[in-house]
């Protein structure tokens, strides 16, 4: 062990994550400022092929799958993403005042990256779809989708949590699933008609960046303080 408390290697497996995360954050980002840009150009009018999308789920909305789009989307805002930050943080802690503040940090993480949210969709103010294909309640600017970002947020919160906790494989199941849960929440939102599929590609564009910085200041905010209160002892 060196004199601060980690592996020779520690530094080294850092610098080789931290490139991958910040290659991630700099590409969803500029893809994201693509996106902003195509949009703010066209005043928010959709593209052809969003046209094509919205019309298509409007002739598309049998029963039972309108119910099941209702109930899987309203799981993608409100208490149930901060359920999940929450639980990602009682696996990822270790004692009590490691669970603690490990879910501090992952509620700190979701709400920040909704709070950016927000922001962005308050500045660019693009109009949702028209009121009348609506299949489900909706509220404000259209773009980003919240719902999208916030279920790709708490998604990678999770995923983070259990990867802490749980083996490998039992960690790769959990992410495929909550990698299908985000998708299908972004996908229930242009199949109800309150958002333009490019809303749902910027939000999870932005999540997916405000989660790999997360994971960039991991170590700083999290693993480090955890290690100042008991020397010697490597980050769970």
């Amino acid at each position: 062990m060196t004199p601060k408390g980690r592996a020779p290697g520690a530094a080294g497996g850092r610098a080789h994550r931290t490139g991958p995360l910040v290659a991630l954050a700099v590409v969803c980002a500029a893809l994201f400022a693509a996106v902003s840009v195509v949009v703010a150009v066209r005043d928010g009018a959709p593209l052809p092929v969003e046209q094509a999308a919205h019309d298509w789920s409007t002739a598309h909305r049998g029963q039972p799958w309108r119910s099941v789009a209702r109930v899987l989307t309203a799981t993608g805002t409100g208490p149930v993403p901060y359920l999940m930050a929450v639980v990602a943080g009682l696996l990822a802690g270790r004692g009590a005042l490691g669970r603690f503040h490990a879910v501090i940090c992952a509620v700190g993480a979701l709400a920040v990256g909704q709070a950016i949210r927000y922001g962005l969709m308050e500045l660019i103010a693009r109009p949702r779809p028209p009121a009348a294909d609506w299949a489900g309640p909706a509220s404000g600017y259209s773009f980003p989708s919240g719902h999208s970002a916030t279920a790709v947020l708490a998604a990678g919160i999770l995923v983070w949590g259990v990867r802490r906790y749980a083996r490998r494989g039992t960690a790769r199941l959990w992410c495929a699933l909550l990698a299908l849960w985000a998708v299908a929440i972004g996908a229930t939102r242009v199949y109800l008609g309150v958002h333009w599929p490019g809303d749902v590609l910027a939000g999870w564009l932005l999540a997916t960046a405000v989660l790999a910085l997360a994971l960039l200041a991991e170590p700083f905010v999290y693993s480090r303080r955890a290690t100042a209160r008991h020397p010697g002892t490597p980050s769970p």
